[in-house]
């Protein structure tokens, strides 16, 4: 597996909100805008591109149906940062 995540390449905003992720847990795309300062199309496309490498998935929120949740997979998360290093949100 960690042969995949070396070939993964990423722009900058993807690692940026997979670093948020892998720091605060579950959160909403437009809470990770406002917290990690980053506009929401941006976010919006960051968590795209990280759903198709597989480096996050999409929960529902329970207590509010409209803002579905992102989750990091921190094993990958952690191999993704070894190869880029650990930027800071």
């Amino acid at each position: 597996m960690t042969e995949l995540i070396m070939s993964v390449d990423l722009p900058e905003s993807a690692i940026q909100v997979l670093g948020f992720l892998s720091k605060n847990g579950p959160t909403p795309p437009r809470d990770i805008s406002r917290k990690a300062n980053i506009p929401l199309r941006t976010v919006s496309y960051a968590l795209r591109t990280l759903m198709i490498k597989k480096l996050c998935h999409k929960v529902p929120n329970l207590g509010d149906m409209r803002r579905p949740l992102y989750i990091a997979d921190q094993e990958k998360s952690r191999a993704i940062f070894m190869k880029y290093g650990s930027i800071m949100v």
